[in-house]
């Protein structure tokens, strides 16, 4: 008989490591691949909530180049417009009963929502997870799960296994840059522990594997989700012992704020978002990490903006006529998402920058916020994923296809060979071309 005390006696010996399990029912029961020019590419979700307005988030005209122009919505990534694609007109296939969750799930799985509004969960891992399965695991984290005012992620690792999200910009800093980061050639201070903490990790590994063939489908589902966490702590570990890699761009970033509060009820947006975006850059400039997923605002988010006189979803449903201060946040949000993609642009690499090595999505679970529509779903992709893709380009889709086409593109540009993306009506086994080179 296995039970909780048994399996955890001996575990913690000095104190050094700590490893939770999650509560089983069985306790309860009394009775990437690099790009042309060497450097690896990456990927990268940028997603806020609440959607958009349709009207004035389509850039007009088709093409490339000069045969299309940002519309107002967009206007702030006219810096980057080399450097960006906008793919309109697509449209989630799958069944939109559910306002904000079935276009967060449809678009990052390719499938429906697993229950209600009231208690839902992911059938499968998202795009992200997916992606860092396959192209994470040279790196300290296999994935970076951070937001900047939010409470909860936008990733999972597949049902009720949704990962936690870091949306502190100091305890981001003093994960990815504090006492154990190295710069490329700088000394390293030995931490002796990280031997004992690998081998106690082996040890938990060991009873582990004896206890699954106990558990119920459910203990199981729980037990496989703890295993992903202990996975990526034994991955952290042997990065932690290994030289770091040697890019000539990798320095460590400023350090943030202890806190930044909020101000007259308003969250400090732009600033934590700016060292947010620092961070993020300079972690995968310093291959810490080469797949982000990074929710600026949550989905159904009543967030206060700084110029606006009332709750984000409340707008979306209550304000009147055309709506301005609705438009004006999505400009706020598209406009945060450009701090993050030049800061990406920003950092040198070969005869490129690192956004070009970069696959960034940019989206939200909606198109208009008013009526929860995921027909004209909004997308947006920067870089080429080292060439993959194409830049400077408005494709439009004048046939509601499948957006999960774009995602599908997306996962082959990163060099992982993927047959298919979604299920039933979401089903594809097509990219869209018309953005791939």
């Amino acid at each position: 008989m296995i039970n909780r005390r048994r399996f955890l006696r001996g575990m913690m010996a000095g104190g050094l490591t700590t490893v939770h399990l999650p509560i089983f029912e069985m306790f309860l029961q009394r009775k990437a691949y690099a790009s042309t020019d060497g450097f690896p590419t990456r990927f990268g979700l940028f997603y806020w909530g609440n959607g958009m307005r349709p009207d004035q988030w389509v850039p007009t005209g088709t093409g490339s180049n000069d045969e299309w122009e940002l519309s107002s919505a967009l206007s702030p990534l006219q810096g980057l417009k080399d450097k960006v694609t906008v793919v309109s007109g697509m449209s989630l296939k799958t069944t939109n009963y559910s306002p904000h969750s079935s276009g967060l799930v449809g678009f990052l799985t390719g499938q429906n929502i697993f229950g209600d509004d009231d208690s839902w969960t992911v059938p499968s891992p998202t795009i992200d997870q997916v992606l860092a399965q396959e192209i994470g695991n040279d790196t300290t984290y296999r994935s970076l799960v951070s937001g900047c005012i939010t409470s909860s992620s936008v990733s999972w690792n597949g049902p009720n296994a949704r990962n936690p999200v870091e949306s502190d910009p100091f305890l981001l800093y003093e994960k990815l840059f504090g006492p154990t980061f190295r710069e490329p050639g700088e000394e390293g201070i030995v931490d002796p522990s990280l031997g004992f903490r690998r081998s106690v990790l082996d040890t938990v590994m060991g009873d582990i594997s004896s206890l699954q063939t106990q558990l119920g489908t459910a203990d199981r589902e729980r037990l496989e989700a703890h295993l992903h966490g202990i996975r990526e702590i034994e991955i952290r570990l042997a990065r932690l012992q290994e030289d770091p890699p040697s890019f000539e761009a990798c320095t460590r970033p400023a350090e943030p704020l202890s806190a930044y509060p909020d101000i007259d009820s308003r969250p400090q947006f732009s600033e934590r978002n700016f060292v947010m975006a620092q961070m993020i850059a300079m972690a995968f400039a310093c291959d810490q990490t080469r797949v982000l997923s990074y929710t600026f605002t949550a989905p159904l988010n009543n967030l206060l903006y700084p110029f606006a006189d009332a709750g984000h979803h409340n707008l979306t449903h209550n304000e009147t006529g055309d709506q301005p201060q609705v438009q004006q946040i999505t400009q706020f949000n598209v406009n945060e998402a450009a701090v993050l993609l030049n800061a990406l642009d920003s950092i040198p690499e070969g005869d490129g920058t690192l956004l070009d090595n970069c696959a960034i999505l940019l989206s939200t679970e909606v198109s208009e916020g008013r009526t929860h529509s995921i027909d004209e779903y909004p997308i947006i992709i920067a870089g080429s994923a080292g060439g993959q893709l194409k830049q400077n380009t408005h494709y439009r889709s004048y046939s509601q296809e499948n957006a999960n086409k774009v995602s599908l593109s997306l996962i082959r540009s990163l060099g992982v060979n993927q047959a298919s993306w979604g299920a039933d009506e979401s089903y594809t086994e097509d990219g869209l071309s018309a953005i791939e080179v």
